[in-house]
């Protein structure tokens, strides 16, 4: 059975309908992320996003197209290793449905089958419910709690860590 989602690398072209899609999110997005919501942050964003270092994923719903949500791996370090930091937001009008779930699972596996990392970090605030049910499901572990670890909306915010490892990633 095909993936109800599919995603792909973040492109300029994108610009437009990511903004939108922010902006009709916000109650859904505070204060969790504070994501890009004009053009200046979408291309400060798209410049992050260097395919070396960072790498911003856009999902999208198979059928309809609509945007699910987006999917970072950031902080890619290589070496020894093999780890990157992955954030990820959904859109409003798309909650409930697992598709988000889908969407980080479809960039797990991708960072692990065709980046070779080793271990994939997400950091989530402790009242985040559905963030964290989301990494959960999908197999990953809780490892440790940061007090004011992460600066989101300009205010230092506790995070729990959570990972799984090439090893333990359940397809």
């Amino acid at each position: 059975m095909l993936p109800r989602v599919v995603i792909r690398l973040v492109h300029a072209s994108d610009a437009t309908e990511l903004i939108a899609a922010n902006l009709a999110s916000i109650d859904l997005h505070e204060p969790w992320v504070s994501p890009f919501r004009d053009h200046a942050s979408f291309q400060g964003y798209l410049a992050r996003c260097d395919g070396d270092r960072s790498i911003g994923f856009i999902a999208r719903e198979r059928e309809t197209g609509r945007i699910v949500g987006i999917v970072n791996l950031s902080e890619i370090v290589r070496g020894f290793f093999q780890s990157a930091y992955m954030g990820y937001y959904g859109m409003a009008g798309m909650a409930g449905r697992g598709l988000m779930s889908e969407a980080v699972s479809l960039v797990v596996s991708h960072a692990f089958d065709e980046l070779g990392l080793h271990r994939i970090e997400a950091n989530i605030q402790p009242g985040n419910e559905p963030s964290r049910a989301l990494v959960k499901r999908l197999g990953f572990r809780q490892e440790g709690y940061s007090p004011r670890y992460l600066k989101i909306g300009g205010e230092w915010r506790d995070h729990e860590r959570w990972a799984v490892l090439a090893e333990e990633w359940r397809r």
